[in-house]
């Protein structure tokens, strides 16, 4: 996925308050990679942390010091950035660009930016923008609550109770963050997060019952936009000639994205309060985040124990 430069100035234009000064030739130049760069020692002509198609932003202190150069030392510096092939130039705090800057991204149809704000927040609007929009994104077929601050996504098959599940979850005062659909984003390493998508957003279907709106009903602390998702538990159908898990010394792990992600498999029968052991794996979660895997604690234990029996 990428965006080019045009798309970016279009979308982020009134935010950031940009203006298009030289390189317009190069609009359709694209961008991949949400990250944005510096020159820094470019500037003096040492180009090894600069890096191909990325958003390069100069601020004061670049525009400065290249304004107390010699004509000859801007020259290099100003060279040896655009040797990197940024895909794009932005100049904060609306400040002037030396000509030479203007004439070389003009020659080299590099589009040349300016934005009124200061560098820090520019680089904050347009890296939210660049994240949200370039990272690996996908949908799935779920429920993700808010347990305790562990974001948990609950899969299944369709009629399965996850939604049921999340909502006696929401009685007991923990939080909807999207039901049915759940739009999921990696924005960086361990990191996917997820959220209700348009109009079905803090609504939940209930068989027998309909839509409801969680947020109406249970008020705005009841549910919230977005979460970061630390244990996926899939619910499935209790099968008395299968071996559940029942010690749980090894974890397992789900694919999401890319990513693995903490995972339990979580039988469902008839007189099981499914939602008491969501929030008991949450709690449990938590224990670990900690240093405290309470099944390998037990585990040592009783070899221990074993140990010392042999002994005796």
């Amino acid at each position: 996925m990428t965006i080019s430069i045009e798309e970016l100035f279009s979308k982020c234009k009134d935010t950031c308050k940009l203006t298009w000064l030289a390189g317009k030739s190069g609009r359709l130049r694209d961008i991949a990679i949400p990250k944005i760069q510096k020159p820094g020692l470019a500037l003096t002509g040492y180009a090894e942390q600069l890096h191909p198609g990325r958003l390069l932003v100069l601020g004061g202190t670049e525009i400065d010091f290249l304004g107390r150069e010699t004509p000859a030392n801007r020259k290099l510096g100003l060279k040896t950035m655009m040797e990197s092939e940024p895909a794009c130039i932005v100049i904060t705090r609306g400040l002037e660009p030396p000509n030479e800057l203007i004439e070389i991204a003009t020659k080299r149809d590099t589009p040349l930016l300016v934005s009124k704000l200061i560098s820090s927040a520019f680089i904050n609007t347009v890296r939210n923008y660049l994240q949200e929009n370039l990272s690996p994104s996908t949908t799935a077929h779920g429920v993700l609550v808010d347990v305790l601050g562990i974001g948990i996504l609950i899969i299944g098959k369709s009629g399965i109770g996850k939604s049921e599940a999340a909502l006696d979850l929401v009685t007991r005062g923990h939080r909807l963050v999207a039901d049915d659909v759940v739009a999921l984003r990696q924005v960086g390493p361990n990191l996917v997060y997820g959220q209700g998508e348009g109009i079905i957003k803090h609504h939940m279907e209930i068989r027998g019952l309909g839509i409801i709106n969680i947020k109406d009903l249970y008020g705005h602390s009841s549910v919230r936009d977005l979460k970061k998702v630390e244990l996926v538990i899939e619910l499935f159908d209790w099968n008395a000639d299968v071996e559940h898990e029942r010690l749980g010394f090894e974890d397992r792990f789900h694919a999401l994205l890319g990513e693995e992600l903490p995972f339990l498999a979580i039988p469902v029968r008839p007189g099981r309060n499914v939602a008491t052991i969501v929030e008991v794996a949450a709690r449990n979660q938590l224990l670990k985040l900690q240093g405290r895997h309470s099944a390998k604690i037990f585990k040592q234990k009783m070899n221990e124990e074993m140990e010392k029996k042999l002994e005796e």
